[in-house]
């Protein structure tokens, strides 16, 4: 791969997975509120689905298929992912999103044919949905950027057939896979560089850093879930590991789809500061779709990572 790995590396790869399902399952207790300042943030569960503490949501659960798919590697073949996310759907997931329910409804048959049904919905497209469980694709394409970039879109198109929410998918994919090779945030920005969309991104970027999650209320929309996400991250003391579970307790306090915010930075939280970062005892709480716990996380993040040795 194009960089010398570091005693952290096999950690950070672990990362990626164990911490945006930490984000997401922290989150899921308080989706569709605002907890107030004084509000303890914690893996408790509940919230409107009644999740079990520890017990992540959609958005784990659809990067799972994701991931299931990439450990036959190398690389990672759509109608693979195509398949999970059906099979997910088939189990009747209390929690899924608009967008992604519209698609899967129409139980397309192959990768190409859900491009299709989500390219002639209308209407509401941006949603969060794809870029909630893209962090994933970074693993299978650590020796290649273009190529990870071109997986990320193609991953998201199958139920987000919208311009932001795949340029949110390629831009946050990217710096996942940054974040692993080189145990920094940069790639955010170095993404925007190549971008025919970086004055629109980079104007985005800019009110995340300068702002507050009352100017980007709508989180629901991937535009302000990637902010929401940028703020947590770039708002919160970042000079030790403490940094994750920091900037995931910021992403909930923001409020509103706080599963899907906290899962998007825990994806490149975890990229970042390694799967150590998490605290252990919620590593330990961690579990849900597929039948999978927290421990079988790094596992599967490494299977995918060893293709490219």
């Amino acid at each position: 791969m194009g960089s010398v790995h570091d005693a952290g590396f096999s950690d950070r790869v672990a990362g990626v997975l164990v911490g945006g399902a930490a984000g997401d399952a922290l989150g899921a207790g308080y989706e569709f509120s605002v907890p107030g300042p004084q509000a303890v943030i914690d893996m408790v569960g509940g919230g409107p689905f009644h999740w079990a503490p520890g017990e992540w949501t959609d958005d784990t659960s659809m990067a799972l298929a994701i991931v299931l798919a990439a450990v036959r590697g190398p690389g990672i073949d759509l109608d693979a992912v195509a398949a999970g996310f059906l099979a997910w759907y088939d189990t009747v997931p209390p929690d899924i999103g608009n967008q992604t329910r519209n698609v899967l409804s129409a139980r397309p048959s192959s990768a190409l044919s859900m491009q299709a049904v989500a390219m002639s919905l209308s209407g509401r497209t941006g949603g969060n949905g794809s870029l909630m469980r893209t962090a994933p694709v970074a693993l299978a394409y650590l020796d290649d950027a273009e190529a990870c970039v071109a997986a990320a879109g193609r991953i998201g198109m199958l139920t987000h057939y919208d311009e932001h929410a795949v340029e949110a998918c390629k831009l946050w994919t990217y710096a996942v896979r940054h974040a692993v090779l080189h145990a920094d945030f940069a790639g955010v920005r170095e993404y925007l560089t190549g971008s025919r969309h970086s004055a629109y991104w980079t104007e985005r970027l800019d009110e995340a850093e300068q702002g507050s999650p009352a100017d980007f209320p709508d989180n629901g929309w991937v535009v302000h879930a990637l902010q929401t996400a940028w703020w947590a991250i770039t708002s919160t003391d970042q000079s030790t590991p403490e940094h994750l579970p920091r900037a995931l307790e910021a992403c909930v306090r923001a409020g509103n789809d706080t599963d899907t915010t906290a899962a998007i930075a825990g994806g490149l939280l975890g990229a970042r500061w390694g799967a150590s970062a998490v605290p252990p005892r919620w590593r330990a709480m961690l579990h849900g779709y597929p039948g999978l716990t927290g421990a079988d996380l790094p596992d599967l993040a490494q299977r995918i990572a060893a293709h490219q040795r």
